[in-house]
This record gives C-alpha cells, sequence and structure tokens, in this order.
C-alpha cells in the first residue's frame, strides 16, 4: 500500500517569521487540511511512471518520519535558510521526536517553503530531498539547520552541502547527480505552490489536525496534545 504523500489545501497564515510579504495580524490557530493518503492507480492502469516521478515519490516518503498506524500528523511548512526556522529547530525539535514520534503518536512530514529572500534556501532544500531519495532526509536536515550560520555566508555552499551529505552516510554518486539535474525540484515547487496558493507567506509554520499554527514560538506542543486526546477513544481513559 502507497506511504502517505504531503497534500495539503491551507487557509492563508501570516506571523512575523521570516517572509516574503508582509506580516498579517497575528492569529494562533486557523483552519486546515491534514495531510492524506496517495491514492493507488486506477485498476488496469497500464501507465508507467517515470524516472523523475519515481525520484519525486521516494523523495516524498523519506520526508516523512514516525510510525505509519500514528493517526496524528505534524507538517511543518520550512525554510532551510530562515533563522526562525532553525531557531525552532534547535529549540524544540529534538524534543517533540522523543516524545512524540519515537513513541508512535505522531507522524511529522516536512513542507519545503523556500522563500525567494534567502538565495540558499532553493540548493539546501535539493540537497535534503535528493538526501531523501535515499531515505537520509532527517540527518540532512538536521546538519543543514545546525550549519546554518555558516553556509549561508558563502560565496556557493554547494561544496559544503557536498560534505554534509558527504557524512550523513548519502551515496555520493547517485546524491550527486540528483542534485546536478535538479531531480527533486519539481517536488520542491509543487510543496511551495501548494503552500503559497493557500495564502502562506511565512515560515515556520505547523499543521497539526484541524489547527495552523506560525511562528517559532509556536506551541506545537499543546496542538498535539491536543489532537492526540481528540484522537482517543470516548472508552480509553486518559
Amino acid at each position: 500500500m502507497p506511504l502517505p504523500t504531503v497534500r495539503l489545501l491551507l487557509a492563508a497564515v501570516g506571523v512575523a517569521a521570516c517572509s516574503h510579504a508582509p506580516p498579517r495580524a497575528n492569529e494562533s490557530t486557523r483552519a486546515a487540511t491534514a495531510p492524506t493518503p496517495s491514492q493507488p492507480s486506477a485498476a488496469g492502469s497500464v501507465a508507467q511512471p517515470s524516472a523523475n516521478d519515481t525520484i519525486s515519490r521516494l523523495a516524498d516518503r523519506g520526508r516523512i518520519l514516525g510510525d505509519s498506524t500514528a493517526k496524528v500528523w505534524l507538517v511543518e511548512a520550512s525554510d532551510f535558510q530562515c533563522p526562525f526556522c532553525k531557531q525552532w529547530h534547535d529549540a524544540a525539535f529534538a524534543s517533540i521526536v522523543r516524545d512524540y514520534v519515537n513513541p508512535g503518536k505522531v507522524r511529522i512530514a516536512f513542507l519545503n517553503m523556500p522563500l525567494n529572500i534567502h538565495p540558499f534556501a532553493k540548493p539546501a532544500a535539493e540537497a535534503a530531498m535528493c538526501a531523501s531519495v535515499q531515505n537520509r532526509f532527517w540527518p540532512m536536515h538536521d546538519s543543514l539547520f545546525a550549519t546554518q550560520r555558516i553556509w549561508e555566508k558563502l560565496q556557493d555552499p554547494a561544496s559544503m552541502f557536498d560534505t554534509l551529505a558527504n557524512e550523513n552516510h548519502v551515496e555520493m554518486t547517485a546524491w550527486r547527480a540528483c542534485v546536478k539535474q535538479h531531480l527533486t525540484v519539481p517536488l520542491i515547487e509543487a510543496d511551495y505552490d501548494r503552500a503559497k496558493s493557500a495564502g502562506v507567506n511565512s515560515t515556520p509554520s505547523f499543521f497539526v489536525g484541524s489547527k495552523v499554527l506560525d511562528g517559532s514560538d509556536a506551541d506545537v506542543r499543546g496542538a498535539l496534545d491536543a489532537a492526540l486526546a481528540a484522537n482517543k477513544s470516548p472508552n480509553q481513559p486518559r
């Protein structure tokens, strides 16, 4: 059965964070549609996926973290060069994984939103998504945020991205070919367009159940706890 893909139809979001449009009045929550499983092709279909479609599918699956039986999703719309995204990552990501993902309660998916104010955000997203093809997205994700303040100051961070991929045990020949040929750009641009068309203008933004939260100080834990409580059976002790 196909693994879930990240498909979002989001309400408009504005926040004092990384933004390429003037922030709107801050709001703590808005309605959202959670990621939904991809659907199998119609019976009898003989259409064969293109090579790039296969790359996109692998990259899409690789940026999902957690037990496939978890009913609660945390989807993060993020930009690898955004300082507020790094701030949230450094302060909260590891503990969210420890307390919610590792026990099998929550799945996390990363939605790429490289803003045009960050010249290296899209190349960084390509580096991460090409690693995702090999199921190495999350180590690369952590490394990119950990070293953001170094590579964002370089004239060209490509060689550093190469080093990070190598350090994260990515098969380099395939990864370099993926980056050079921009094979994950269609997926990255689809992520961006999906969020942008719904009115999302800033990063980080977080989607939990029916809630949309924005900003590096968003109460993600509170939203996860509420979603988990709502998913409990009426007869299950709380």
